[in-house]
C-alpha cells in the first residue's frame, strides 16, 4: 500500500504542475509583452469548439468580444460573377487552354521566399494533390481540373440522429477524394453532427434552410461555377444552384481578396474551396495544433488561394472537422481526439 500511495501521489503532483504550467503559458500569453500573440492566442482558442475557456478564463467575454471585433475578416456584399470563369469545354485540346493550374501552382509556390515547397502525389489524371508548407502549417491541396466532378453530399437524415463520417459518405456517393463541408451545431464539441448551420441544397433541391432566410452560400450551379456570397435561399435556387452549403468566411470574390482586420483570425485547421478561372477546383485542408503544424489564419488560407490561381475562394468548416480522404484513407492528420467526427455535409469528387 505504501507504493501505491506513493505512485499516487507522483502522478497527482505531475498533473497539477502540469495544469499549473498550461495556465502560466496562458497567463504569459494574455497578459505578456505581445499583443499580437495575445490576439493570436484568443483568435485560436475562439474558433474551437470545446477550448473557448482558453481565453475567457483570465481576460473576460467583453475583453474577448472586442479582439475579436478587431480581429476578424470583414463581411462582403459582392457575390461570384460567374462570367468570369471560362470553363474549356470537353471537346477543346489541351493546347486550345490557356491556364495550366499545375504549372501555375508551380510556379507560384516557387517565388515564395521558400516558405512553401510542393510535392506532387499524382493520383490520376486529371486530379493533382499537393503536399503545402507554410511557415505555421502543413495542408494538403488538390487540384481538380474538370468541376463537374465536385458536388455536396449529406449525411441523408439531417436533423435528426447523427451525421457521417466523410469516409461513409464517400462511400455512399462513390467519391475519389472528399473533405467535411459545412458547419453545424456543436456546442461545447458535443454536436450530433446532424444539424447544419445555414443551407443545404443537393441536386437543385433545398434541403436545409428556409427560402427567405439570407445565408453565406458555398457552392456549384448548373453551370459547375463555383458561386460565393451571401443571398437568400430562393436567390441561390433562381441562379441555378445544384449543391451548396454554407460556412465562411467568403476569402475571394471575382479575383479581390476579403478585408482583413487585425490578424483576422487564429491559428488552426483549417478547410477551404476556391475555383480558377479555367474552372479548376481547389480543395485545401490544413493540419493544425500539433507540434510541426500550428495551423492557418485566414490571411495564409487567401495567400494560398491566390498562388493556386483562385478567382473564388471561401473557408469551410475546421478545427477537428477538417479532413481529406482520397482512395480508401484519410491523407491529413485530425485534431479530434475522439476518431473522425460525425458531420452532415462533405465536399465530394468522383
Amino acid at each position: 500500500m505504501k507504493y501505491v500511495g506513493r505512485t499516487l501521489t507522483v502522478l497527482i503532483t505531475t498533473v497539477a504542475m502540469l495544469v499549473l504550467f498550461l495556465l502560466g503559458v496562458i497567463f504569459c500569453l494574455e497578459f505578456g509583452p505581445s499583443e499580437s500573440a495575445r490576439n493570436l492566442f484568443v483568435n485560436s482558442a475562439m474558433e474551437s469548439s470545446a477550448g473557448k475557456f482558453l481565453a475567457t478564463a483570465f481576460l473576460g467575454e467583453a475583453k474577448v468580444a472586442k479582439i475579436q471585433m478587431l480581429n476578424s475578416v470583414a463581411a462582403t456584399t459582392d457575390v461570384t460573377d460567374t462570367s468570369m470563369i471560362n470553363i474549356p469545354q470537353a471537346t477543346e485540346t489541351e493546347e486550345e487552354i490557356k491556364i495550366d493550374p499545375r504549372e501555375l501552382a508551380k510556379t507560384a509556390l516557387s517565388q515564395i521566399n521558400k516558405k512553401m515547397e510542393y510535392e506532387d502525389l499524382a493520383p490520376e489524371e486529371g486530379i493533382e494533390i499537393f503536399e503545402v508548407y507554410g511557415s505555421t502549417y502543413r495542408a494538403k491541396v488538390a487540384l481538380v481540373h474538370d468541376p463537374s466532378r465536385v458536388s455536396v453530399a449529406n449525411c441523408g437524415h439531417l436533423g435528426s440522429g447523427y451525421g457521417m463520417t466523410v469516409s461513409d459518405m464517400a462511400a455512399a456517393n462513390g467519391a475519389i477524394i472528399a473533405t467535411n463541408g459545412g458547419g453545424f451545431e456543436d456546442e461545447d464539441g458535443h454536436g450530433t453532427g446532424a444539424i447544419p448551420i445555414g443551407i443545404v441544397i443537393q441536386d437543385g433541391q433545398l434541403m436545409w434552410g428556409d427560402l427567405g432566410g439570407t445565408y453565406e452560400v458555398i457552392g456549384f450551379d448548373k453551370n459547375n461555377i463555383l458561386v460565393v456570397g451571401n443571398m437568400t435561399a430562393q436567390q441561390a435556387l433562381d441562379r441555378g444552384m445544384k449543391s451548396a452549403l454554407s460556412f465562411g468566411p467568403i476569402l475571394l470574390v471575382n479575383g479581390e481578396p476579403t478585408k482583413i482586420n487585425g490578424k483576422g483570425s487564429g491559428l488552426n485547421p483549417r478547410t477551404a474551396i476556391g475555383q480558377t478561372q479555367d474552372g479548376t477546383v481547389i480543395l485545401v485542408v490544413v493540419d493544425g495544433r500539433q507540434p510541426n503544424s500550428l495551423g492557418a489564419t485566414y490571411s495564409d488560407l487567401m495567400e494560398l488561394m491566390q498562388d493556386f490561381g483562385a478567382v473564388n475562394a471561401a473557408n469551410l468548416d475546421g478545427g477537428s472537422s477538417s479532413v481529406m480522404w482520397y482512395n480508401g484513407e484519410f491523407i491529413n492528420q485530425s485534431t479530434s481526439l475522439i476518431g473522425v467526427r460525425n458531420i452532415p455535409t462533405a465536399i465530394m469528387v468522383r
